[in-house]
């Protein structure tokens, strides 16, 4: 039996276009915004992630870098808030969906503290680190298997 080859990307990006974000509740405004950064897939009910940027967003304000075992009491608390089922709240995956974000560049870890990078806004950290870092060697490689398909058929 032939070995089938797994394709690894070397770096991966989803990036998704909904509506304008007019009239959303704050959770609701960030789940779009997973949504939109391809941190979460649309119809999926495990969305712990939405309530981890949450509240790491919600200690921007107060400039708190926070830990993860704070960072689980916080979205259990959220979650209860907003009547949500507590699904997915187990501290390995509470960490799991931090480094998530931290693989993005969205949040940095400091002393096994996490916070927004440099508590930024999150647009300049997008500009900064998405933008001009990630994007661009996507998109040239993308451009190359452009190019080489022209080529070749």
């Amino acid at each position: 039996m032939a070995t089938i080859s797994r394709d690894t990307p070397l770096m991966e990006l989803t990036l998704r276009r909904y509506e304008k974000p007019d009239s959303l509740n704050k959770r609701e405004l960030v789940r779009k915004f997973c949504l939109s950064m391809g941190l979460l897939q649309p119809g999926d009910s495990r969305d712990v992630i939405v309530d981890v940027l949450y509240v790491i967003l919600e200690a921007k304000k107060d400039r708190r870098k926070l830990s993860s075992d704070e960072i689980r009491s916080m979205v259990i608390e959220t979650r209860n808030n907003y009547e949500l089922p507590l699904v997915g709240i187990a501290s390995s995956n509470v960490r799991r969906q931090i480094k998530r974000l931290r693989d993005i560049f969205l949040v940095e870890k400091i002393k096994n503290n996490y916070r927004i990078v440099e508590f930024s806004d999150l647009q300049d950290v997008y500009k900064e680190k998405i933008e001009q870092y990630v994007l661009p060697p996507i998109m040239s490689r993308v451009t190359d298997y452009f190019r080489k398909i022209d080529l070749d058929f």
